[in-house]
């Protein structure tokens, strides 16, 4: 997209739409990853990690279900032990989000607090658990910037979840209402065009700028820093 519609496509989205890890933050503990850990010890009884799956742009559904794929458990199993896991997931992170030490990405606040001052409607979507998700933006003080999110608690699919966030501006703004998603993975860049909005990509996460242009955002920043600019 050319330089003067892309500053217009920033410009007049009513609303932004945040990914939290490695867009908002990019975490420095291991609260999350324990927490998945253990889920699949006390609910499928297998002695096994998340380290096997490519989880950058995964939902937590989704870590979990290939996961346990790798240690032989079946998707029967898996869909009939799922909410024992899930509940584990939240259990974990709501008893330790002290220990949460998220790093806020380049440029956030002040993004952020740029798009209150416009106006503009802010939410995260998200492939975290809506409990995780919502302790990691307040341990990284970001929460009031929020009005809602949307995560993978009924949605394992990370699209399912833009749809959702894209519903509730709509049903908020208009059904006119312009969306512009930020996320820093192939996998939010997808699900951007799927439900029907705007991306911009961010490389303020574990996937550098060639990578994510090779799936054609609207725009490519180093980070949110950037975007400022933009607005």
């Amino acid at each position: 997209m050319a330089g003067s519609d892309t500053s217009q496509l920033c410009r007049d989205a009513d609303a932004f739409i945040f990914d939290i890890d490695g867009t908002l933050l990019n975490t420095r503990d291991l609260v999350h990853y324990r927490a998945l850990n253990l889920a699949m010890r006390e609910a499928y009884g297998v002695d096994t990690t998340i380290d096997g799956v490519p989880y950058h742009g995964m939902t937590d559904l989704s870590i979990l279900r290939a996961s346990v794929a790798l240690a032989d458990v079946t998707g029967l199993e898996f869909e009939a032990k799922l909410p024992e896991a899930l509940g584990v997931v939240r259990r974990e992170v709501e008893q330790n989000c002290a220990k949460l030490d998220p790093k806020v990405c380049d440029g956030i606040p002040e993004t952020l607090e740029k798009l209150q001052q416009k106006g503009k409607l802010l939410g995260v979507a998200s492939g975290n658990l809506e409990t995780v998700g919502w302790h990691k933006v307040a341990a990284a003080g970001l929460r009031s910037f929020f009005s809602f999110g949307f995560f993978s608690d009924h949605s394992e699919r990370r699209a399912d979840i833009f749809r959702n966030a894209v519903r509730e501006v709509k049903q908020r703004c208009g059904s006119e209402a312009r969306i512009c998603f930020v996320g820093d993975t192939p996998a939010d860049i997808e699900a951007a065009r799927e439900s029907g909005a705007n991306i911009v990509s961010v490389c303020s996460g574990t996937y550098k700028r060639e990578e994510l242009m090779a799936f054609a955002p609207d725009l490519c920043l180093k980070s949110c820093m950037e975007l400022q600019e933009w607005l």
